[in-house]
């Protein structure tokens, strides 16, 4: 399978011929996925689950074994109940995002070939070496439409692709992490700026987003991992009991007797709060190509499964000083009404991803 074909375009196949497809994240550690079906009472959870990759088979991003990533993908395919087809995502540590101006009215062919321009530029990946595509932002002005760009190095999505391919998986389509979550979390139609920050295992993934569109992104390897080591150790508990404290207790216990946890994960909540508030203030005194300053962030938006840590919410708030929530990814998916999705709130955190991945292919 071509993998330019593959990237070459983020929006839906024409729901009238989309097959049933499922979303899947492949991360450093695992392979998650989840898949939606249509019934006469709303859009209900069909296939939904994680299985572990090994360590070595993807790092940072980067496929480094595909014999193994084919083998764990034939895997979790058989859970996968009959669907072939997925949606994927592609993590923000091997690409690039930022921001550019173009003329309003202009085609697709007319844009793509100004971002091409614009490459040599912005990114260390020469033009004949790039996959990459754009989204609108909605916002316009007198200089013309904003669009976020996204760009891979062509050698880091191709591994992905033949993966999938040499899996029997068909790719209909593949995109960045942060687009994934947003088309969940963001209140996109309000056009706002938003900091989504997902808070994993290993890393912290953070997109600055404009009406859903990510047009900056960072990753620093902070992660919640840290914290569940440092509990373990402080207060002699298993790797579960640790991240139930991490869950239940975290920074504002409810038993006196837990200060040396408390002490223990404040380390990990710290360096997060300082890696968000250096990005939130970064944004914020930030100005265009044209010496205007940006759209302030409206809100922080955290998913992750490290997310849940109790406190955090407030802990961040409290130093950038703006609004911080926890989303509800089911929110609007499904009528809680006529039923309940057997993912928790908790846990659903960790499944924006591949939430926003399932949504490509069905309509609301």
């Amino acid at each position: 399978m071509d993998s330019t074909s593959v990237l070459e375009r983020w929006f839906p196949v024409p729901r009238m011929i989309a097959p049933p497809a499922v979303g899947v994240d492949i991360s450093d550690a695992s392979i998650r996925w989840l898949g939606f079906e249509k019934k006469s009472s709303g859009t209900e959870v069909r296939t939904w689950g994680e299985i572990p990759l090994e360590s070595g088979i993807v790092a940072q991003g980067i496929v480094k074994d595909g014999a193994r990533l084919v083998a764990a993908l034939m895997e979790a395919k058989k859970q996968w109940g009959g669907v072939y087809c997925v949606n994927a995502s592609l993590p923000e540590e091997s690409g690039y995002v930022f921001s550019m101006q173009v003329p309003d009215m202009s085609d697709r062919e007319q844009v793509m070939n100004m971002i091409g321009f614009e490459l040599e530029a912005r990114v260390p990946i020469p033009a004949s070496a790039a996959l990459y595509d754009f989204d609108q932002t909605h916002s316009r002005d007198a200089s013309g439409v904003e669009i976020g760009v996204v760009v891979f190095a062509r050698e880091s999505v191709d591994p992905y692709v033949d993966a999938f391919s040499a899996a029997g998986i068909q790719l209909l389509s593949l995109e960045l992490e942060a687009r994934s979550i947003a088309r969940v979390v963001s209140d996109e139609e309000k056009h706002a700026v938003e900091l989504l920050v997902d808070f994993g295992r290993n890393r912290t993934g953070c997109a600055v987003l404009k009406g859903g569109v990510p047009i900056f992104t960072s990753t620093v390897m902070v992660g919640g991992e840290t914290m569940t080591t440092a509990a373990m150790k402080a207060l002699s508990l298993s790797h579960e009991d640790a991240d139930l404290f991490i869950d239940t207790q975290g920074l504002i216990p409810d038993e006196k007797d837990v200060a040396a946890g408390v002490d223990a994960i404040m380390p990990t909540a710290t360096a997060l709060a300082e890696e968000v508030v250096k990005l939130y203030r970064y944004w914020d005194t930030r100005r265009n190509e044209r010496g205007d300053r940006v759209t302030p962030v409206e809100r922080i938006i955290l998913v992750g499964g490290s997310a849940n840590l109790r406190g955090l919410n407030d802990f961040l708030a409290a130093r950038v000083q703006s609004s911080v929530v926890k989303p509800d990814v089911w929110g609007a998916i499904v009528d809680y009404d006529t039923y309940i999705p057997p993912i928790d709130r908790r846990t659903s955190l960790q499944f924006a991803t591949v939430i926003g991945l399932a949504l490509r292919s069905i309509a609301l």
